[in-house]
């Protein structure tokens, strides 16, 4: 039987709200501290998701088939052929992403598709019951991805009904902001609702993303290919489902510990080294 607490932590997936953000002054510092003793302004703390390569395994095939559908925008804009793999790549490192490139210079073309990810993804329990019995006010999704792909996605995968919210890019709004920059994160916030840094957390696969939020003074996990050999973050592990390895205040113990069991049994026992943090970088100017 589902409890009360557990319908509360069962949440629709709601639209970008349009609240103000004022970071006061002296906050982007103490942000950078991971101790969470004490809230600032009681406001709510926040855990931010990506989605794509962090809440499903990056070798899923979605990644090749999302490069070959952008590049068959480009081909369908008239770009020839033999450009496209270098435009593409040119305007990933110019813009961020490609498609962000592609909006900019072709700005009344389609540029949103959808992939068959019901035949690539499938449900993921264990994923899901570690997100539900997270204790922290807010879970949000942050994605480069477009909002018809994420909130996909987060269907399949079963995770319907767990997040406060999206924060997705918008392919039709001109040169429209996009993470590592700092205008994604601002954009997140407010629509998150929280004001401090310090009282904001992010997961991605994403080490420009994930040294981005340290920078603004977020607490950020890398998902990484290895968490040993990685230094991006404050803490690194190998698969979103290890958060609570990292940061076991927001589990209780008990709901989590026989995930992890069966998560090891799956995996062929595998272990993860658990890093000390990081001393907080210098206070940008």
């Amino acid at each position: 039987m589902m409890t009360r607490n557990d319908q509360d932590n069962d949440k629709t997936v709601d639209g970008r709200s349009s609240l103000d953000i004022n970071v006061p002054s002296g906050q982007e510092a103490l942000g950078k501290s991971i101790d969470r003793t004490i809230t600032p302004n009681h406001e709510p703390r926040v855990f931010f998701f990506d989605i794509d390569n962090c809440l499903y395994p990056k070798d899923s095939g979605i990644p090749g088939l999302m490069r070959a559908s952008i590049e068959q925008y480009f081909r369908d804009v008239g770009i020839e052929s033999s450009q496209v793999v270098m435009l593409a790549q040119r305007y990933y490192v110019d813009y961020g992403l490609a498609i962000r490139g592609l909006r900019i210079h072709h700005p009344h073309d389609k540029v949103d598709g959808a992939l068959d990810l019901e035949h690539i993804l499938e449900p993921n329990p264990a994923l899901r019951e570690i997100i539900r019995t997270m204790k922290i006010e807010k879970k949000w999704l942050f994605t480069n991805a477009g909002k018809n792909h994420a909130l996909r996605v987060i269907k399949v995968l079963g995770l319907e009904g767990l997040f406060d919210g999206l924060t997705y890019c918008d392919y039709l709004e001109p040169n429209f902001p996009c993470k590592p920059e700092p205008e994604s994160f601002r954009r997140a916030m407010r629509d998150a609702g929280v004001v401090h840094p310090s009282n904001c957390y992010f997961v991605d696969d994403s080490a420009a993303n994930v040294d981005k939020a340290m920078d603004i003074g977020w607490t950020a996990v890398h998902v990484a290919d290895d968490p040993v050999v990685s230094n991006f973050g404050h803490f690194q592990i190998d698969n979103v489902i290890d958060l609570p390895k990292v940061l076991p205040e927001f589990w209780d113990e008990r709901s989590y510990s026989p995930l992890a069991s069966n998560e090891v049994l799956t995996n062929g026992n595998k272990t993860i080294e658990v890093k000390s943090p990081k001393p907080a970088p210098a206070a940008l100017p």
